[in-house]
């Protein structure tokens, strides 16, 4: 350890990481406990001096202080995986690397980047006959140690060289690997941008149901154990889990439940934004993940709601509740149907996305490395794998499986809704995924008007369900019928 001076081949590093914050430095680790050589970097050579400190014990590592003698410290064909702020950081880092390596070296960008981004740099790599490889990380500090979710992409022939390092530091479920390559390019940081989607509507989900069953008067170690109960069966999931152990947490100050203490304005870091953003350039309907976004916008518009807490009136958000067994019932259902559909407009997006951009990628192998690792990691993932692979899907929610578990779900969905409402409590998410199962199963919608409307004051024209061709009527004249496409 130390400074990299010259070394022979059997000293090289096989693999290099550069940014030391805690996900660099817990990938780093990862690889040196798989016993992989480990180069590291830093910008800041006292912190690379303190991850050896702590750590320099459980592994192989290669530090250097210059970037120089870090590149030289690696085994040809380079490997280097950047763990440094998403956007200009990385370009800088990558400015940087850039001519100190060699033809066929691979950088690697293990941040939450854009994949407008990453297909960028790719472009731009690929002129100076680099490989870069955009690889969406899931499973967060922990997953980064232990083994997260991996969703490479870039030039497929980077595959064999990194590929087999991935796949073995990643989580691992019933012995496959949570990690295969997902296609060209952006292919892997779209994939993980989608993921991310997912995860805020799961997110919005799970306090949704917390919310209304509070209304109903459960205590919050009531609503822990519900949660517990659910996680045994087919809601069971890494965020399932969790919410038990949160909703269990008091608060060492007060001895109060902590989620009561918790200011109620959730953050966020983008992606669930980029999510919809592209969803709207796609066409692609997403607006049960887009409620998920707007309700943490909206949780954090303070000017907004003291308004709207001194000005409108409304229920007193009470439920009254004579079957407290059906109403758990109930929720449980609305929680499962809602995570559905948030999965069916997530892998729609990645269906088209892939189309859109030439990217092929198999949606049953995507979601079978999100089965450990990462946030989303669900025991209905498994069937959501295999229903995309025996057939080619247009929809999650027309897979013979899920269809019947949503008719089956779809009561109780609705009375928490209907229940909801009434009292006053929001249910954006639960509302948005049921309204996106009604419009799709509904055999006409009332796009018709809409697109009457549209020709009346724009001549945007309208297609007849009995003839083809486009038509406009002459609204300020006669009101003939001409057909505009002859």
């Amino acid at each position: 350890m130390g400074d990299a001076g010259p070394m022979n081949s059997a000293d090289l590093a096989q693999v290099g990481v550069v940014g030391m914050a805690v996900m660099g430095s817990n990938l780093a680790r990862n690889f040196a406990s798989k016993g992989f050589r480990v180069a590291l970097y830093n910008r800041t050579w006292a912190r690379t001096q303190e991850v050896i400190d702590q750590h320099g014990s459980e592994g192989d590592f290669r530090a250097s202080e210059k970037l120089e003698d870090f590149v030289a410290s690696l085994e040809r064909p380079r490997r280097i995986i950047i763990m440094v702020k998403a956007g200009a950081g990385t370009d800088a880092v990558i400015q940087q690397l850039t001519p100190l390596l060699e033809e066929g070296d691979i950088i690697v960008d293990g941040g939450n980047a854009d994949f407008h981004d990453t297909r960028r740099r790719e472009h731009e790599l690929a002129e100076h006959k680099l490989h870069f490889v955009g690889a969406g990380i899931s499973g967060g500090e922990e997953g980064a140690l232990n083994g997260p979710s991996i969703m490479p992409g870039g030039p497929k022939d980077f595959y064999p060289v990194l590929g087999p390092m991935l796949e073995k530091i990643s989580a691992h479920y019933e012995g496959e690997p949570c990690c295969t390559y997902i296609g060209p390019d952006g292919a892997g940081h779209f994939v993980k941008m989608v993921h991310n989607g997912i995860e805020y509507a799961d997110m919005q989900f799970i306090a949704e149901a917390y919310d209304v069953l509070k209304a109903a008067g459960l205590s919050t170690a009531e609503i822990s154990d519900a949660f517990r109960q659910w996680n045994t069966g087919d809601l069971d999931s890494f965020l399932i889990e969790i919410t038990s152990i949160v909703l269990d947490q008091t608060d060492p100050r007060t001895g109060q439940p902590l989620v009561d203490i918790i200011v109620d304005q959730a953050e966020q870091k983008g992606t669930g934004r980029w999510t919809v953003q592209n969803a709207l350039e796609l066409g692609v309907p997403v607006n049960t993940i887009a409620e998920a976004v707007f309700a943490r916008s909206t949780s954090g518009h303070e000017a907004l709601r003291k308004a709207g807490q001194a000005a409108l009136q409304g229920p007193d958000r009470s439920i009254a509740v004579e079957d407290r067994q059906q109403l758990l019932s109930d929720v449980r259902d609305a929680l499962w149907a809602a995570k559905v559909v948030a999965y069916a407009q997530g892998l729609d997006e990645i269906r088209t996305g892939s189309d859109e951009f030439d990217w092929n990628i198999d949606i049953s192998a995507v979601v079978k490395i999100w089965r450990a690792g990462c946030i989303i990691r669900a025991k209905l993932l498994d069937r959501i794998s295999n229903e995309y692979a025996a057939q080619n899907l247009a929809t999650l929610l027309e897979a013979p499986s899920v269809a019947a578990d949503l008719d089956s779900a779809q009561t109780g969905w609705r009375r928490v809704i209907g229940l909801a409402t009434a009292a006053g409590v929001p249910v954006p998410g639960f509302s948005a995924a049921l309204a996106y199962y009604d419009s799709a199963r509904d055999p006409r919608l009332p796009a018709a008007l809409v697109q009457g409307l549209r020709d009346y004051f724009g001549a945007h024209t309208y297609r007849r369900v009995d003839d083809a061709g486009s038509y406009h009527i002459e609204w300020s004249g006669d009101r003939s019928e001409t057909r505009t496409d002859a």
